[in-house]
């Protein structure tokens, strides 16, 4: 079991450079670089005056230097521009300092200054991550209980009423997008025409103080997408479980059916499930954008939006990396949470 959480680590950490590597070289474009300048200069800079500030910044060094200076195992650049300042990667404002750090990436916690926010980017992602957390906490806990009971009492009797009932509702609402459900609940239970006024529109205040009132709805919103393809799953598997020649064998030597599915089919069936809910958790940063639009929370999948449409290279990278990081770790630990859930499963 050590070796292979060594292994599966090394490919992990291996990936995770790969994509990084990737967003960063599709990020500094010089599309984007050249919309950078303009957007820190004046939008009339000619193409000689872009070229000036971008290689006074260091951004015409060549991909790999700039990534290995962007990660922290190369030294910051410190160059002289043509304007007769010299600039460092590692000094405040790119003013060189006697005492300025030679190393200053992604690894020594500088993740570079935003552009937008005018501040940190560390700190605009963790300002960001953790609101999106506090609403990625309470979607996990109404979605995956809810999905797991209506899988589980779908799939134990293939075929009944009450399983058409619940896999048509699961089907619904996986078919159903964030951005209708979403606008569906604002238009009934945020309108007064309809006299069901009971919750607000905005998630805003959810920010400082989440309530009932303010952070039910994009909660539901995406829980009810989710929680449809966890149940669909769960019923699947619960179904193939309670054909299993063990649990006719249960049956016929007279064990309740409760007991049946309690003690002998509900451990199985949630082996499947188990690699869904955990793949829900990238999906869920990544796929708050709308949501958070569309409520006015202003999370994680904001600060995405706000970084692609402005241009915040650094902010945009963060956000990148941190989205591949969670992806990979999830993976990670799907695949050992998988192993020591299902027993045949052996690591030579």
């Amino acid at each position: 079991m050590g070796m292979f959480i060594l292994r599966r680590s090394g490919v992990t950490l291996l990936t995770a450079l790969c994509l990084t590597f990737i967003v960063f070289f599709l990020t500094n474009l010089y599309p984007n670089l050249e919309k950078l300048a303009k957007n820190q200069g004046n939008f009339r800079m000619s193409d000689a005056e872009v070229a000036s500030y971008l290689g006074n910044r260091g951004y015409t060094q060549g991909n790999l230097q700039n990534y290995g200076e962007w990660l922290g195992v190369l030294p910051g650049y410190v160059i002289e521009g043509t304007d007769g300042k010299i600039r460092g990667r590692c000094s405040n404002h790119g003013t060189v300092e006697p005492d300025a750090a030679k190393y200053c990436g992604v690894l020594q916690g500088n993740w570079g200054f935003s552009s937008v926010f005018k501040e940190p980017v560390i700190d605009v992602v963790k300002t960001r991550l953790a609101l999106t957390g506090k609403l990625m906490f309470w979607v996990m806990v109404v979605m995956i209980p809810g999905a797991l009971i209506i899988g589980v009492l779908a799939g134990m009797r293939e075929g009944s009423r009450l399983d058409r009932s619940l896999s048509t509702g699961a089907i619904v609402t996986t078919a159903t997008p964030e951005y209708v459900s979403g606008v569906i609940f604002i238009a009934i239970f945020t309108s007064s025409a309809v006299g069901l006024k009971w919750f607000k529109g905005s998630a805003t205040s959810a920010m400082d103080n989440a309530t009932l009132e303010n952070f039910l709805l994009p909660v539901l919103t995406i829980a009810l997408y989710g929680m449809g393809y966890i149940a669909r799953m769960t019923r699947a598997s619960m179904t193939e479980v309670m054909t299993a020649q063990y649990i006719r064998t249960a049956r016929l030597k007279g064990v309740s059916f409760a007991n049946i599915v309690l003690k002998h089919a509900l451990r199985n069936a949630l082996i499947a499930p188990f690699t869904v809910i955990m793949l829900q958790i990238p999906w869920l940063l990544n796929g708050v954008v709308i949501v958070e639009t569309l409520f006015n929370f202003k999370g994680f999948g904001w600060v995405l939006v706000q970084a692609a449409s402005n241009n915040d290279i650094d902010l945009l990278l963060a956000v990148a990396v941190v989205g591949v990081v969670v992806v990979l770790l999830t993976q990670l630990i799907s695949d050992i949470g998988y192993v020591f859930l299902n027993p045949r499963i052996r690591i030579s």
